[in-house]
């Protein structure tokens, strides 16, 4: 699971029907680096099935690849990003360096 941001929508003509009831938004993972404010580069984005209402600027935890699909089983849908949770806030603090004896 990755924590992405939310950056638009999407709109289709024609969908498959058994993904009916849901949105399509566009999201962009983000990094450990980019958390911590170090990097501002960032990564592609993605597509992902949200039916929890993420909007815009939204901070996401989302599952890819067999894991997004997870939800469905035992019925099998071609997803390959799913947003599994909205996030109020993310703190990170960055790993303390241990010292070895």
């Amino acid at each position: 699971m990755r924590i992405a941001r939310v950056i638009g929508t999407v709109t289709l003509n024609k969908h498959e029907p058994s993904l009916r009831g849901a949105r399509y938004c566009v999201a962009i993972p983000l990094s450990l680096e980019n958390l911590l404010g170090k990097v501002d580069k960032l990564a592609e984005p993605l597509i992902v099935y949200d039916d929890l209402g993420a909007t815009e600027g939204s901070l996401i935890a989302m599952s890819e690849s067999r894991e997004a699909a997870q939800p469905f089983a035992p019925e099998v849908k071609p997803i390959d990003a799913y947003c599994a949770a909205l996030l109020d806030a993310v703190n990170v603090k960055p790993l303390e360096k241990t010292k070895t004896p």
